[in-house]
């Protein structure tokens, strides 16, 4: 579990690296701005169709192969980018990218496999903790490489090292990773017809609650990735904020989520239960958006996004912990497949 959860925070990195740049390397190549839009929702189109189909290969073949296909895709999407000499290049490299995107999904499954039902909660809060980490350095280390002259920006050096950040990764997965998903479980699917998989899978997704708790991710995360979108106009607007004064924030943010999802959401699951922390974070998460345009002060704001952070931070381990929980072991790395797709649907729609 330590070592899933820094090959993780070592691949987010380099994602983290490259989100922020990445509107100001299409505009190197004279990019509009609705082909900066398009490029930059490329990247979760391709991972929403492909993310259902790594996850369902994870329960074929094993979580530890998706892992090391996924990051060593990871490698030569980033490297194409940073070798990319027009903005067709940049479609190329993020379509692949996306296309290649199966880590999170085969990392969500493989904590379904080692952890038990009591601690399935806190196991998910350390995936979502490492997106926390990935976000707060992988800007900062970006922002550093790139240099800050907006004219004569290095771009191509962020993504060559987040290239390899997922090296590193790639080789830490082969070397010290372990299989999660026992042989015999991987067998005894690789040997049903493909009809029988297709039909058990959706079977599956039509359990009780299971289809619900999937629109339950899709909402809250097009809540939180609407409000990541457009704080920065209103904090414009309303305090006179730019790219630093956002970028401190949302550190701080990053922070507060890596802290609860890392550190807290355990005990409160073992307190209340995921049921009970899913309503309890959809009522945070709704209050403290509803709170923002309204703070008038930064104490105010402040309140209100530590509010929404904590909603966002405590429901969307908990949803996945019950997705898995109500899945059969063969089934798990498919589901939260479908699980992914709607989440990055929701961060492609949401703003």
């Amino acid at each position: 579990m330590p070592i899933l959860f820094v090959i993780v925070v070592i691949d987010l990195i380099g994602f983290g690296i490259i989100i922020p740049l990445l509107p100001f390397y299409a505009e190197y190549f004279h990019a509009s701005p609705a082909v900066v839009g398009l490029l930059m929702a490329t990247y979760s189109f391709t991972q929403f169709i492909a993310a259902p189909v790594w996850g369902r290969l994870s329960d074929r073949v094993g979580r530890r192969p998706v892992l090391l296909i996924s990051l060593a895709g990871a490698v030569v999407a980033y490297g194409a980018l940073g070798l990319a000499h027009n903005v067709w290049a940049l479609f190329a490299a993020r379509a692949a990218g996306g296309l290649m995107a199966g880590n999170i999904s085969a990392a969500f499954a493989y904590v379904a496999d080692v952890t038990s039902r009591d601690n399935r909660a806190k196991g998910m809060g350390v995936i979502g903790a490492a997106f926390g980490l990935g976000f707060i350095a992988g800007p900062a280390i970006g922002g550093i490489l790139a240099g800050s002259d907006p004219v004569h920006a290095d771009f191509r050096t962020p993504a060559f090292t987040a290239a390899a950040l997922s090296a590193i990764a790639l080789v830490a997965a082969f070397f010290v990773l372990k299989e999660s998903l026992p042989e015999a479980s991987r067998r005894a699917l690789a040997e049903m017809p493909a009809q029988v998989r297709m039909d058990l899978f959706r079977a599956a997704l039509k359990r009780p609650n299971v289809g619900f708790l999937i629109l339950l991710t899709f909402l809250a995360t097009f809540v939180f990735a609407g409000l990541e979108s457009t704080f920065a106009m209103w904090s414009r607007r309303q305090f006179g904020w730019g790219p630093q004064q956002n970028g401190y924030l949302f550190a701080c943010i990053g922070l507060l989520s890596a802290v609860i999802q890392g550190g807290l959401i355990g005990r409160l699951s073992r307190r209340f239960g995921e049921g009970r922390l899913i309503v309890q974070g959809a009522a945070a998460l709704s209050i403290g958006v509803l709170l923002i345009p309204f703070s008038g002060s930064l104490p105010v704001l402040a309140v209100a996004m530590a509010i929404a952070t904590y909603g966002f931070s405590v429901i969307s381990p908990s949803l996945n912990s019950l997705i898995s929980l109500r899945v059969g072991d063969g089934e798990v790395g498919g589901v939260m497949g479908v699980t992914r797709s709607a989440a990055t649907m929701a961060r492609f729609i949401g703003p």
